[in-house]
């Protein structure tokens, strides 16, 4: 197949600068400004999607969205299967990244971390808090496994709804949060001709975090 010419797709960023004054000591607070903010944005589709980077036990990375469901200053969480490919990864290397791309802001944050699993009881509270067909989805899906095709998911739909016909669904035993507990944010502002404005905190052994801004 011949590659078209795309050499020409690019876009002059200049919503604005970033600099070292205008940021929070506290990376867990920066986020926050930032996040609501791309909240209220228009331009901004589903501001809580992130990319989730992992690696295999062969050193393969793998990377995927998903959506952020709470944040503190603790860290980040979402949800998932824990039989899926991103779990069986993170049991086998807790190390990931997290990416924010919030291209309507010409702004994108970096996060290395390690992940955990939340408590059970978190799990539960969460997955009761979903719509009705997603807590039957979660039932349905054997997640990245392969399937024969998508009629194998509706057979296994009706049956979940045979199966909690009552309206009940509880949250599966093999499905649960994970929690990524930072070490370092990269805040990125996109700038005029690819001068870009990036800043990284770093947490340092006696639990504060250091900033540096760095060549873009």
């Amino acid at each position: 197949m011949d590659s078209p010419d795309i050499s020409d797709l690019r876009r002059s960023y200049e919503r604005g600068q970033l600099d070292l004054e205008d940021l929070n000591s506290n990376p867990f607070l920066q986020f926050r400004d930032w996040f609501e903010l791309a909240r209220a944005t228009p331009e901004v589709i589903e501001p809580n999607a992130m990319a989730l980077s992992t690696v295999d036990a062969e050193g393969q990375p793998n990377s995927r969205a998903v959506l952020l469901k709470a944040y503190d200053n603790k860290g980040f969480v979402f949800f998932t299967n824990y039989g899926s490919n991103k779990a069986l990864e993170i049991e086998a290397n807790r190390r990931v990244a997290l990416l924010f791309n919030w291209l309507g802001l010409e702004r994108q944050l970096k996060i290395l971390g390690h992940a955990e699993r939340i408590s059970r009881t978190d799990s539960v509270k969460y997955f009761l808090s979903r719509p009705a067909g997603s807590q039957l989805g979660a039932w349905v899906s054997d997640q990245s496994r392969v399937i024969s095709g998508r009629g194998l998911l509706m057979s296994k739909l009706d049956e979940m709804k045979r199966k909690f016909a009552d309206g009940k669904v509880p949250c599966p035993d093999f499905w649960g949060g994970y929690r990524i507990e930072p070490h370092q944010f990269e805040f990125w502002q996109g700038g005029r001709d690819r001068l870009h404005d990036r800043f990284r905190y770093s947490s340092t052994a006696d639990g504060e975090w250091q900033i540096e801004r760095l060549s873009p």
